[in-house]
């Protein structure tokens, strides 16, 4: 199962991406696919699957093995694997927004620092200045945690996949946007996919960019999905593990 997910997450994720990139990151709906994976055969499947997928779809793309390796395949198999290992787990709705609340001000201390530190000419990129990078940031979160409570009261069904899939989209996301930056740092050249390196600034939007092109699609086009696979296949219907 794991190498069904991970040709279909090649082939559709190039066939989806539609050649959309900010900062090196593509436009990418095919996340849902791990995503459904990883609940139907469990966290390991969608990980691995998805590292395995997309480091296929980067050689499709771009032929960096070093920059797939480093920032997809780990961010996609973190992500694969969180969205499966919440999702099959009956989950303390207050433990888990508490937790999501500390680790997002966490993430966005340490995502900005670099913009509020390193000396950067990011209007030159982006036409706007460096706090703008905190604005958005910090409007991602808030959506993120408006999603959950929403998701929480209306379907509680979904509630364990809406809580994995932020968290393994996040986590994911934060692994892509820090070794992006990190990697135009170091192999930036005239000739190669990074033409010169990434001000600090892009970090924070790498990061946001990344999640809100991925979670609509896995929180919207995933529930239908699993569903009707486990009414077609009630044996794919696994019972909730407790805490």
């Amino acid at each position: 199962m794991s190498g069904i997910c991970a040709a279909l997450y090649a082939l559709i994720g190039r066939l989806t991406d539609l050649g959309i990139t900010f900062g090196g990151v593509a436009f990418w709906p095919a996340a849902v696919i791990p995503a459904v994976f990883a609940v139907l055969f469990g966290p390991w499947v969608g990980g691995t699957g998805a590292a395995i997928g997309i480091f296929i779809r980067d050689m499709l793309f771009h032929g960096d093995a070093l920059l797939s390796l480093s920032a997809g395949v780990t961010a996609n198999f973190a992500g694969g694997f969180l969205i499966g290992y919440f999702a099959r787990k009956k989950t303390d709705w207050r433990k888990i927004g508490t937790s999501m609340f500390i680790g997002c001000a966490t993430i966005m201390a340490g995502l900005l620092l670099p913009t509020v530190l390193l000396p950067t000419e990011s209007e030159l990129f982006t036409g706007w200045p460096a706090y703008i990078s905190l604005i958005v940031f910090t409007v991602a979160v808030i959506i993120s945690l408006a999603v959950m409570a929403v998701v929480a009261k209306r379907w509680p069904e979904w509630r364990s996949y809406t809580v994995g899939s932020i968290i393994g989209l996040g986590v994911a996301s934060l692994i892509i946007a820090l070794v992006v930056w990190g990697y135009s740092q170091v192999f930036w050249s005239p000739e190669g996919y990074f033409k010169m390196p990434l001000p600090p600034e892009f970090i924070p939007l790498i990061f946001v960019w990344t999640f809100a092109t991925e979670t609509p699609f896995v929180l919207l086009l995933g529930p239908p999905i699993i569903k009707a696979c486990r009414n077609a296949f009630p044996s794919l219907t696994s019972s909730l593990k407790s805490e």
